[in-house]
């Protein structure tokens, strides 16, 4: 049962999320949290993982979530789940986009539809922050909240962000240096504890 419940679980997210795999993070963060397949610091852990390996996005998060929740075949269902949206979408839209693509509805729906998946995936981005960055399960109130926060993740964070910003690195060497940074900032506390 656990195979046909990933397998429709991706199709679905596959189906409505428009805008690639980023625009599809808050759906699996969703499904995936509210399904108690993973905790949201294991997706994080994913999602880290899903960015920094060879191929698309969508179908690498999907392998390792089905792999972690039903094996080999668990990862073969949600990632053909995931994937099979597409391949149909896109078989529809070969045979009639020649036929409407100069339609204004169809270029006013397409305007329409760019700024959401801006929107969608500044919103992932900014619950993934949050998750890295802050610790809120142990806040009970304000007061609590400068204890919350991850210090080595704001050094690793805030420098990467300003070189990002000024000058626009290949993403390999972000990941490369963001892990390098986060390895040694925490030897380096490691040896201060």
């Amino acid at each position: 049962m656990i195979y046909l419940h990933l397998f429709v679980t991706f199709f679905q997210i596959g189906l409505f999320t428009i805008g690639g795999g980023y625009a599809m993070i808050p759906m699996i963060q969703d499904e995936v949290v509210k399904n108690g397949w993973l905790t949201m610091g294991e997706l994080v852990d994913f999602i880290a993982v899903g960015e920094s390996t060879p191929g698309p996005f969508a179908v690498n998060i999907a392998t390792y979530i089905g792999s972690v929740t039903g094996g080999f075949f668990g990862a073969l269902c949600a990632t053909v789940g995931v994937v099979l949206p597409s391949f149909l979408i896109i078989l529809l839209i070969a045979k009639w986009f020649t036929a409407f693509g100069d339609n204004r509805l169809v270029r006013g729906a397409l305007t329409g539809l760019r700024p959401a998946v801006v929107g969608l995936i500044a919103a992932a981005a900014f619950s993934i922050a949050c998750s890295n960055l802050i610790s809120l399960e142990h806040v009970a109130g304000p007061a609590d909240l400068p204890n919350s926060i991850n210090r080595i993740g704001l050094l690793v964070f805030v420098p990467l962000l300003i070189f990002t910003l000024k000058k626009k690195p290949h993403p390999i060497l972000l990941i490369l240096i963001s892990a390098g940074a986060g390895i040694a900032l925490c030897c380096l506390r490691d040896l201060l504890i």
